[in-house]
């Protein structure tokens, strides 16, 4: 990858090199590139589960990182709270610019309208907790399964991976599995439809892995109430205790059953907290995600830019007449994967 990333430059004579951390094998692509190629990460998170390979990667990761000319975080939190983001060269750029998505993409399509109907013709007996995620350790679906049983509430778990067995096999042992439906993949076009059918959206997470949550922004752009946890990260840059959603101690079933038991049962609030999402023109987060944020000026000369690592779910706002050049690494290679894991 190094190799055919110096090929590039020699024929488009990359400007700047982006590239999305933690991505150790990204890094090493940049590093083959002239240090005359400005460097700008958008930094995601922190390495919080594979401790062995970051002791032998951070010597790395710290003078990269102490050595780039921009870095992004979407939230202060990003910033403030990281253990591992070294501090910068003087005259180093540093800017908050938060996730968006595509608020259009939420709008009824024919797909959502028919999932809808599908839902609706479903009998419901009980009002419908909603989350959605890859099935990954630090997402806390199993903490949202125990819960439930002192919730009288459905439970939809959208998304999948490797842990979705074991989730399945919790929830019999739980003795919820009833209550419980694992929805799989869900198509973007459909999400709109288990968003707006569902009573409380809740993402459980339990580890710093989880340094944002578009879905959060994804429930409120849907005016649902969210239940999240306190990380110490972007998630409370999200979500607000007690405006647009309650927080409360990741990894506690208690306290994570109280917060969906009290919405269940005071409607006031739950309304109360559908209208604390940011009105239209809002420079809250949820405006910065419809698009409402502010952006500094692009030079008139347009850059060639060599985006050199994966881009997850992360919407760029960039002028389409802006020529871009990829590198495209869906294999990352072993090790980046192992970080991204």
């Amino acid at each position: 990858m190094p190799l055919l990333a110096r090929r590039l430059h020699l024929e488009h004579r990359f400007d700047i090199v982006h590239l999305n951390f933690p991505d150790p094998l990204g890094q090493f692509t940049a590093m083959a590139l002239p240090r005359s190629v400005k460097r700008v990460i958008s930094w995601h998170s922190d390495i919080v589960k594979q401790r062995m390979a970051l002791a032998l990667y951070r010597p790395f990761l710290d003078t990269f990182a102490r050595d780039a000319d921009a870095i992004i975080g979407a939230t202060p939190q990003h910033f403030s709270s990281s253990q591992q983001m070294a501090p910068g060269k003087p005259g180093q750029l540093r800017e908050v610019i938060p996730y968006g998505f595509d608020a259009g993409a939420f709008d009824w399509n024919d797909a959502a309208r028919q999932r809808r109907a599908e839902l609706d013709a479903q009998p419901r007996t009980r009002p419908v907790i909603f989350t959605v995620g890859r099935h990954v350790y630090y997402k806390g679906f199993d903490v949202l399964i125990r819960a439930l049983s002192s919730v009288d509430a459905d439970l939809w778990i959208g998304g999948r991976g490797p842990l979705t067995e074991s989730l399945r096999q919790q929830a019999r042992d739980t003795g919820v599995a009833e209550r419980v439906r694992f929805l799989g993949f869900i198509p973007d076009e459909e999400l709109v439809a288990y968003y707006e059918a569902c009573d409380i959206f809740c993402m459980p997470s339990t580890e710093r892995a989880e340094q944002f949550g578009l879905v959060q922004l994804e429930a409120m752009h849907c005016a649902k109430p969210v239940v999240a946890t306190r990380l110490g990260t972007g998630v409370e840059y999200v979500t607000l205790h007690e405006v647009t959603g309650l927080l409360v101690e990741p990894g506690s079933v208690d306290a994570l059953a109280g917060a969906l038991n009290r919405l269940l049962c005071d409607a006031a609030l739950c309304a109360r907290l559908r209208r604390g999402r940011a009105p239209a023109g809002d420079r809250g987060i949820l405006g910065a995600a419809d698009g409402g944020q502010d952006c500094r000026d692009l030079p008139a000369a347009r850059p060639r830019i060599l985006i050199a690592a994966p881009a997850s779910r992360i919407i760029a706002a960039m002028p389409t007449a802006m020529p871009l050049t990829y590198l495209a690494q869906a294999a990352a290679g072993a090790l980046s994967r192992a970080f991204l894991s």
